[in-house]
């Protein structure tokens, strides 16, 4: 009995002790306190906000408010994919790669990687004081507009052209970033561009887009739609045109009875950077007259955060000339700082924060990039089995101007990756005793010339090679350098190392200065890539400047030079951000590229031609001027004729021919579909890219992928670019034949199906549920994507030819077979009517399953795979 009383005496002085400790804790505010609800706190940190403080709180890189122990953030940040232009990061394959996977769960792990190293490093800037732009948690990715045509630049970024495709891969990316934890989001994941975006993009600022009700919810919003509701994404950039007449960033459709109303969205709205001046800027919008009103009718529509400038110091005189209420900009900090409390921004013992360093590309994740690069790779044609290559060849050409291009693996908003395997070097690796036989063999297009790193010979400072680096700790060149050195050529990615050792910022510059010596008559284009800002004069005459806030960013002029000419040279650099760059570039314009590259065909058994495009021609609103390119978008869909007459040249020689493509759009190959063996469609395959593409030529791996959009025959099977109707756009209502079709893909082996059981009459709003078996009837282990279409029969007016509802990658050894089952719930398989609704009704669909599309016939087809087909009523 004592020794009960013992006991509780004991427990209530340990409880007496715990509150007074408690009691003892004292809070300068009460949002400081963790153990009170998340709502209370961030009232009570706004509460107590001047109105100037609150507008500077809005903007994308928020200050800090000292005086509330609030530190600076920047909302920027990029992980398209993989964490960007914050150093060294793991590269995986751009966006449209990831979508030819056509596998969500490996999408989902990549999501886990990436939000694994974007931990790591957010805490390791917060370490070392840094708190910029691309340092913070909250990601401006994914990409899930619609890739509806392919002239649209920004295209590579996407999961491809098919609704259900891309809700699948971007829910699945959104829930490996924003992570499963109750209490706290790993990152904060942004869909974007809502909505009804994807070019021109030269025109995008003052673009105003109209579509049916139909096609807004049947091929628009379905991805977002997902991303909100399934994957509880935290965050929604808004675009830049105009839809229906509203501004995408001030739209009550969009943003209020679509997103928040109909979808019961939470999270914050943030701009595309710089939309909000479209909104009153000449020549744009028109919709505002002056940056206070432009702010006040964003802020009131609810977008919460500008990445711009409009709303500081716009959003204080809105408010106080009575524009808008102060209230709603307490909603929009409501929203924002929620997030940052999510993300423990406020909080101690937030187990995310407890990731190590060591995961940032580390080896785990370089395997990871590797599978995603893999299970990329799409195999359009393979005539007699010339794939896969033996390893036993002797003499092998590598030609092309992919064929060694570190930019081709990477894509844009890409990361700075330790390591670049390009084709060349992956097949060197691949085959150590072979004769390897390289060449340029053509500009990626005319007039676009492969820029190198101009080298120490033709470079000099007093007599010795190189030119004089002055290193300065500051943004401006001013005071004496903290180091002067002779650097041999201007090629530097700096990272992990800084370029000063006591440098406590991102911020330096750097001024290079010396002679320039032209070993040979002609015309020569030289230019400077970097990050941040650069200057070049040439003879004291600035040739251009730039300052950019994106990826590393590349300038030239052309100029004629005679042999021997010396020139005197200037750059000044500097950087503000996480991932500083600096290389000095030329070529020899106009050069014979084609005669040394049929000298390697004719020398060599077998010859890879590494053709397509570049991110440094197609992207997001480029300066590119070019034969079938235009400011980023493209004006053809063919390879450019540099490319075609190269690969002509060389099939004439009669060498067995594979062509490797890298690009991040569909391409209108006829030629080499009617007159080359071999095509591998490769994309922008990340940093270990070259050893996926190695891997499948030489038969390591067996490719899997499939098409995520279609590839037409020419710009004059599309409608106009501006059209957003979907009439005659994709595989569901092109009524055309296409090159190859969305879900088409060859494999080293066989797969056949059979056993489809499918009851033949279902319930009206009753899902379907099915099974296959899958047999690999080959002699080789491979992946098969498993496709599951359904056609609505009966109905009048525009009704897709199919529409995706279902998929599974699955992987089978030779000789192996596989059951696989599907569920598909009414919701999607419903057909979409002219008021944008889903129809419940009596009706007759027919259901294919298999691995392409069916009735397709040559290269379009795929011999290796099947497709069954069977008829549903539903009563």
């Amino acid at each position: 009995m004592n020794r009960i009383l013992t006991i509780s005496i004991l427990a209530i002085c340990i409880a007496l002790l715990s509150s007074c400790e408690e009691k003892a804790i004292s809070y300068e505010f009460a949002f400081q306190n963790q153990k009170l609800p998340r709502e209370d706190r961030v009232k009570d940190l706004i509460s107590q906000m001047t109105l100037e403080e609150k507008v500077s709180q809005m903007r994308y890189d928020a200050p800090a408010i000292e005086r509330l122990g609030v530190p600076e953030y920047n909302w920027w940040n990029e992980c398209l994919h993989g964490v960007a232009r914050a150093g060294l990061a793991t590269v995986f394959p751009q966006g449209i790669g990831m979508g030819a996977t056509w596998d969500s769960d490996l999408i989902h792990d990549m999501g886990v990687a990436v939000s694994d190293e974007a931990r790591a490093k957010h805490h390791q800037f917060v370490n070392e004081g840094k708190r910029g732009i691309y340092q913070g948690l909250t990601f401006w990715t994914p990409n899930i507009n619609i890739f509806r045509d392919p002239r649209w630049g920004r295209g590579q970024e996407t999961y491809g052209e098919d609704p259900y495709l891309t809700s699948r891969m971007g829910v699945n990316y959104i829930t490996g970033l924003q992570g499963d934890d109750p209490d706290y989001l790993k990152v904060v994941a942004t869909a974007k561009h809502f909505a009804v975006h994807s070019g021109p993009e030269k025109s995008r600022h003052e673009d105003n887009y109209h579509t049916s009700d139909k096609d807004l919810y049947e091929t628009y919003l379905p991805a977002f739609e997902a991303a909100v509701k399934e994957a509880k994404v935290h965050s929604v950039m808004c675009a830049y045109n105009r839809y229906r007449d509203e501004a995408c960033c001030g739209s009550n459709l969009l943003l209020n009875r679509i997103l928040r109303d109909d979808w019961g969205f939470k999270g914050y709205v943030v701009s595309d950077c710089w939309a909000i001046n479209d909104f009153w800027e000449p020549g744009k919008h028109g919709l505002a007259e002056t940056p206070a009103a432009a702010g006040a009718l964003a802020v009131d529509r609810g977008t919460d955060l500008n990445c711009g400038s409009v709303y500081d110091p716009s959003l204080t005189e809105a408010v106080l000339k009575k524009m808008i209420d102060e209230s709603k900009l307490d909603v929009a900090l409501t929203r924002l700082f929620s997030a940052r409390f999510k993300l423990g921004m406020f909080d101690d013992n937030v187990k995310w924060a407890d990731i190590p360093y060591d995961v940032v590309a580390s080896e785990a994740h370089y395997e990871l990039s590797k599978k995603v690069a893999r299970e990329s790779m799409v195999l359009l044609k393979n005539e007699n089995n010339l794939l896969p290559l033996s390893k036993d060849i002797k003499s092998i050409a590598v030609i092309g101007p992919n064929a060694n291009s570190k930019q081709a693996l990477l894509g844009n908003y890409h990361g700075t990756p330790a390591n670049y395997y390009t084709p060349l070097k992956s097949i060197q690796e691949k085959l150590p005793n072979a004769q390897i036989n390289y060449s340029l063999g053509s500009d990626v297009a005319e007039g676009w010339p492969i820029l190198d790193i101009i080298p120490a010979s033709a470079l000099s400072h007093s007599g010795k090679p190189g030119l004089k680096g002055e290193y300065f700790a500051n943004r401006s060149w001013k005071g004496e350098p903290t180091f002067t050195r002779v650097d041999k050529n201007v090629n530097f990615i700096w990272m992990p190392e800084k370029p000063i050792d006591s440098l406590g910022t991102d911020t330096f510059s750097v001024r290079w200065s010396g002679e320039l010596t032209a070993p040979e008559s002609g015309n020569y284009r030289i230019g400077v890539k970097a990050s941040s800002a650069a200057k070049l004069y040439v003879n004291d005459s600035l040739q251009f400047e730039f300052m950019d806030d994106h990826e590393p960013k590349t300038k030239y002029f052309d100029v004629a030079l005679d042999k021997g000419e010396v020139s005197k040279v200037r750059i000044e650099y500097f950087n503000y951000h996480a991932d500083p760059q600096a290389h000095f570039v030329w070529a020899k314009m106009n050069q014979d590229l084609i005669t040394p590259a049929l000298e390697a065909a004719r020398k060599s058994e077998v010859v890879i031609l590494c053709l397509g495009l570049s991110p440094d021609i197609e992207g997001e609103e480029m300066p590119v001027l070019l034969e079938g390119f235009d400011k980023g978008d493209r004006s053809e869909i063919t390879l450019p004729k540099t490319q075609i007459e190269l690969m002509k040249k060389v099939q004439a020689l009669g060498k067995p021919t594979v062509v490797v493509l890298m690009n991040g759009s569909a391409l209108a190959v006829n030629w080499a579909a009617d007159k080359v063996p071999a095509i591998l469609e490769a994309w922008y395959p990340g940093e270990f890219g070259g050893q996926a593409i190695a891997d499948v030529l030489f038969g390591d791996y067996n490719p899997g992928g499939k098409l995520p959009v279609t590839f037409y025959k020419s710009v004059n099977d599309l409608p106009d670019f501006k059209s957003y109707d979907m009439e005659g756009r994709t595989y569901k209502y092109f009524k055309g034949e296409p090159l190859f079709p969305f879900g088409h893909g060859l494999s080293y082996t066989t797969f056949k199906y059979d056993n489809f059981t499918l009851n033949e009459q279902i319930g009206v709003k009753a899902p379907f549920k099915f099974s296959v078996d899958v047999h690999n009837t080959g002699d080789l282990d491979g992946d098969e994507v498993v496709q599951v279409y359904v056609k609505h029969l009966g109905v009048e007016g525009m009704n897709p030819n199919r529409s995706l509802v279902a998929f599974k990658r699955i992987s089978l050894a030779a000789g192996s077979s596989k059951t696989v089952s599907f569920e598909v719930a009414p919701e999607t398989y419903a057909r979409i009517n002219d008021d944008g609704q889903k129809v419940f009704e009596p009706q007759d669909i027919v259901v294919e399953v298999g691995g392409k599309q069916p009735g397709f016939e040559g290269n379009a087809n795929a011999p290796t795979t099947e497709v069954l087909v069977k008829n549903i009523s539903i009563k």
